[in-house]
């Protein structure tokens, strides 16, 4: 059988997950799960080398695990990226069948949900409107791009990896709003309304950008764009280009907003509208069996403090 380096597998195996889209904190996770695989290894005096991986090392990975965290979505993660790995390696014909295919794992426990507080909600809407206002040229056309990004997320709950996907003909004209056209492999697209406020600052992004790129004669379907601070550089956005957003908003502002928490945010929104369950289903993109019970039992324990609501020009 082939000779293989254990190490430079598994960086083979990262360098894919990156190809392949998977965001900067996505294969960084990927590569502490493993380096846990690793220890393990080492721990057991095997070195480095998996020739073979036998149902009985298996099953003394899993007490490993289990020894090592507390938390069962911890182990849940560890087993899913070794069984990746694995899969990886299967398919390099290096492993005749995956080992971790049978190992079971805890079920995974949903977090309660931590939403960006509606003030800072506020308050990021209103950073964002005073960059546009401050700046020109380039630096506006992004700071621009990123406030279309944001009621994208607080408007219409898209995930990171929706928009990194997004083409310009995915804004949709809707009488007197737009709506979002989501387009998956698997599944029929469906398309989520954009609230009102969005108009004149899409609006606004849509006409900068047009001319943007008819003055340095570029040519991009994409509905967002990557940038240095003197060009564009592509059409789209990479999950990791967000997470940088996200990661500037945090600097500014001083406050704990991620994708996810802003996402958060505009379920409990859809919640106080009374928008009907099975549609918020659908606007998430996820199965009709998706329980929203967690955001219930939150909206609950404190109403006061899980008031949301679509903003409104005046709020910038």
């Amino acid at each position: 059988m082939e000779e293989w380096n254990l190490l430079d597998k598994q960086t083979e195996f990262l360098k894919l997950l990156g190809h392949q889209g998977k965001s900067f904190n996505t294969i960084k996770n990927y590569k502490a799960d493993l380096k846990c695989f690793n220890a393990f290894l080492i721990d057991k005096q095997q070195g480095l080398k998996v020739r073979s991986f036998t149902p009985t090392q298996v099953q003394e990975y899993s007490l490993y695990l289990d020894a090592k965290y507390n938390s069962s979505n911890s182990v849940r993660r560890r087993v899913q990226a070794l069984r990746l790995f694995f899969d990886f390696l299967l398919g390099q014909n290096l492993f005749p069948e995956n080992p971790l295919k049978k190992m079971a794992v805890s079920p995974k426990v949903l977090d309660d949900p931590e939403p960006t507080p509606f003030s800072d909600v506020l308050k990021t809407y209103r950073l964002l409107k005073k960059r546009i206002a401050d700046t020109e040229g380039l630096a506006q056309l992004v700071n621009s791009r990123n406030l279309v990004i944001f009621h994208l997320i607080y408007g219409s709950g898209l995930k990171v990896s929706d928009l990194a996907k997004l083409s310009s003909a995915s804004i949709l004209k809707d009488q007197k709003t737009y709506r979002v056209l989501v387009e998956h492999p698997k599944r029929d697209p469906y398309s989520i309304p954009i609230p009102e406020a969005f108009n004149g600052d899409f609006q606004f992004y849509r006409a900068k950008f047009q001319e943007h790129l008819r003055k340095e004669d570029l040519s991009i379907d994409e509905l967002l764009f990557n940038a240095n601070p003197y060009k564009i550089l592509a059409g789209g956005l990479s999950p990791r280009g967000i997470e940088l957003f996200f990661e500037d908003l945090r600097r500014g502002l001083k406050i704990d907003i991620t994708a996810k928490s802003l996402r958060q945010s505009c379920i409990f929104k859809w919640l106080n509208m009374n928008v009907p369950h099975t549609t918020i289903k659908e606007w998430l993109g996820v199965t009709p069996g998706y329980s929203l019970e967690l955001y219930l039992e939150e909206l609950k324990k404190d109403p006061s403090g899980k008031i949301f609501k679509d903003l409104e020009e005046d709020d910038g």
